[in-house]
C-alpha cells in the first residue's frame, strides 16, 4: 500500500485554539491569547495527535487585525517544535476589508486557507462573502500556492463551490468543511450532515466544524459518515462533555483522538495529512 493510500485511511485532527466571544465558557476559563500562550497549546495539541492548527490573524487581546506581527511570532514558536499544518483564516466576522481578511495568505507558512462559500445570517448580523469576494480570495490562494478549505454554512454553498470549480476558480480535488451550529446557518443535526455529504461530488473530502460544541455526539455522526477532518478547540467549544470544561486545547484533542481510536480508526500524522490534502511536504 502506498503512503498516500495509507494516509487516506486515517482521520485528520485539526485544532482551533482561540475562543471567540460568542462561545460560552465557565467563569474560571482561561483563553490563550498571546503568541506564547497560543503556541504552547498548539504544540501540546500536536503531541496529542493534531495535524492542523487553524489560526486567525489577531492581536494580544484576541481581536482580528491586519497586522501579521502576532501571527508570525506565533508561527515561529509553533514551527520551532512541530510540523503542524497551518490553516490561515480568511474569515471571521469583523470590520476588516477584503484585502485585510486574507492577509494570512501573505505568510508563506500558510499552506491551507479557509474559503467561505457564501454569505449567511449570523444571529442578528450577516456574514458577508459575495461570489466576487470568493473569487478574489481564491485567486490569492492560487497565487500563494495555498489549498482552499471550502467552508459550507448552508447547502446552497456546495452549489456555489461546484459553479466556481466549473469556472476554473477552484480545482479538484475539493476539500469541504461543513460548519454546523452557527446561529442563522444550518443546525447541528446529524441528519444535516448526511444531507450535505450526499450532495458532494465523487472524490471530494469533507470535515466538520461544530460551533458551540458541548459534546462529541455530532463528531461521532461525522466519523460514521466518512468525514476526513475533525476539528476541536476553544474556538468551537470549550467542553469535553456536557458541563465538563476542558483545561486546555490538548485535552480536547486527546478526547477526540480517543474517540477516533475507539471507533477503530487511526489518526493521521501531519505528513500523512499533507498527502491527503495535497500540500507541499514538510511545510510548517
Amino acid at each position: 500500500m502506498s503512503s498516500a493510500m495509507f494516509a487516506r485511511d486515517k482521520i485528520i485532527v485539526a485544532v482551533a485554539p482561540v475562543r471567540h466571544s460568542g462561545n460560552p465558557a465557565p467563569p474560571q476559563f482561561s483563553n490563550p491569547l498571546t503568541p506564547a500562550e497560543v503556541a504552547a497549546q498548539a504544540i501540546d495539541c500536536w503531541k496529542e495527535g493534531a495535524a492542523i492548527v487553524h489560526l486567525h490573524v489577531r492581536d494580544d487581546t484576541g481581536a482580528q487585525v491586519a497586522d501579521l506581527a502576532w501571527f508570525r511570532e506565533t508561527l515561529d514558536l509553533i514551527g520551532a517544535e512541530t510540523n503542524l499544518i497551518v490553516n490561515g483564516s480568511t474569515g471571521g466576522v469583523s470590520e476588516l476589508s477584503l484585502e485585510e481578511r486574507c492577509v494570512s495568505l501573505d505568510e508563506p507558512r500558510v499552506s491551507l486557507g479557509s474559503l467561505n462559500m457564501g454569505s449567511v445570517n449570523f444571529g442578528e448580523s450577516v456574514y458577508i462573502n459575495t461570489v466576487a469576494d470568493i473569487r478574489f480570495w481564491a485567486q490569492r490562494m492560487r497565487e500563494r500556492n495555498v489549498v482552499p478549505e471550502l467552508e459550507v454554512f448552508n447547502p446552497s454553498m456546495i452549489t456555489t463551490a461546484l459553479q466556481l470549480r466549473d469556472e476554473g476558480v477552484i480545482s479538484d480535488p475539493l476539500h469541504f468543511n461543513f460548519c454546523l451550529g452557527f446561529p442563522g446557518s444550518i443546525s447541528s443535526d446529524a441528519r444535516n450532515l448526511f444531507f450535505l455529504a450526499d450532495l458532494l461530488p465523487e472524490g471530494a473530502e469533507w470535515g466538520l466544524v461544530h460551533e458551540g460544541m458541548v459534546d462529541l455526539s455530532l463528531v461521532c455522526a461525522a466519523l460514521g459518515l466518512g468525514a476526513r477532518v475533525l476539528r476541536v478547540g476553544f474556538e468551537d467549544g470549550v467542553y469535553l462533555k456536557r458541563d465538563v470544561p476542558a483545561r486546555s486545547n490538548a485535552e480536547l484533542v486527546r478526547n477526540l483522538v480517543s474517540l477516533i481510536r475507539t471507533a477503530g480508526k487511526e489518526v493521521a500524522t501531519a505528513e500523512e495529512a499533507r498527502e491527503v490534502l495535497e500540500l507541499p511536504s514538510g511545510q510548517a
